[in-house]
């Protein structure tokens, strides 16, 4: 998924000084700023706010270190290999960021599947949410996320280096038979999984309106409930899949041999993909009012002023 290695030419290294690159290099300096940024807002108010310090927001701060990373590491790195000659110094350095491609883009789903259960947990079983989704449960399903995108991060990427790949250069994607079943662990299950279990939420949530109707006869209190429903999980799953599933689709049919699909498309459909890191604080952040107003205080400079880290959000 990360890389898709093309014949270097002798001009290799004076190509890209061009209005092109020129144009990439701002599209990825505020793309890596608007995603840092925006994470380290709600890294910083996960941790310095201790109405926060909840097993679900623990999920979205693994979630938020994910994002920044591919903002802060892969991004940057994925332009300037883009205009690099070749050579071994940029074969290392394409592998590099191949694994931290993997890595964090896995990561960053997998992360998404846990927040999905989490609220599976939260909406369908609200009694027994507090014994089941506990600190040391949320830590384990952090650490298994990391753990699982590490290994197919290493087994994409952890390929011999021989001079054969010296004379090659360093693109965006790998589409291969080798890879292929990368995509399928990486995207398609936790697709598959996060899509069911939020169709199981809202039908669980359209009942529970249903069940207020029923005992205070307000349609009122049932629009609103299954409205926000609506659209809140509309909003999760159109984002997910709108960054994401053009890219995998593509390299499936790519790899298959089977359909004429252009790199640069493809490579398009790849920057889709990380600009849901920029997208993510928006989704799991901005529709909770405690994290607006924690932005806020942070952006105004408030918690330098005084110690608000009890403050009631």
């Amino acid at each position: 998924m990360v890389e898709d290695q093309l014949l270097c030419n002798e001009s290799a290294g004076l190509h890209g000084q061009t209005v092109t690159s020129y144009a990439l290099n701002v599209f990825v300096v505020t793309l890596s700023l608007l995603i840092v940024c925006g994470n380290v807002l709600v890294i910083i108010s996960v941790i310095y706010f201790k109405q926060l310090h909840t097993p679900t927001n623990f999920l979205i701060l693994s979630l938020a270190v994910t994002d920044l990373l591919v903002g802060a590491l892969v991004l940057p790195f994925s332009a300037i290999l883009s205009m690099r000659s070749c050579g071994f110094s940029s074969y290392l350095l394409c592998k590099m960021r191949g694994l931290f491609d993997v890595l964090l883009c896995a990561s960053s789903i997998l992360n998404l599947c846990c927040i999905s259960i989490d609220r599976y947990y939260a909406v369908c079983h609200p009694l027994t949410y507090s014994s089941k989704m506990n600190v040391h449960v949320t830590l384990a399903m952090i650490l298994v996320s990391w753990t699982l995108s590490a290994l197919l991060a290493i087994s994409i990427t952890g390929r011999g280096i021989t001079h054969g790949n010296l004379n090659r250069r360093c693109g965006i994607f790998i589409a291969t038979k080798e890879s292929s079943p990368g995509p399928i662990f990486e995207f398609y299950i936790p697709a598959i999984i996060i899509l069911t279990i939020y169709l199981k939420i809202l039908m669980v949530a359209k009942r529970q309106a249903r069940r207020i109707q029923n005992t205070i006869k307000s349609r009122t209190a049932l629009s609103k409930m299954e409205k926000k429903a609506s659209i809140t999980l509309t909003v999760v799953l159109g984002v997910f899949l709108m960054c994401w599933t053009p890219f995998f689709l593509s390299i499936g049919l790519y790899s298959m041999g089977k359909f004429t699909i252009p790199h640069v498309a493809i490579e398009a459909f790849k920057w889709l993909g990380w600009s849901n890191s920029v997208l993510n604080p928006l989704v799991y952040a901005f529709f909770y009012k405690w994290f607006r107003r924690a932005f806020q205080m942070i952006i105004s400079g408030k918690i330098f002023q005084a110690d608000f880290s009890s403050t009631k959000l």
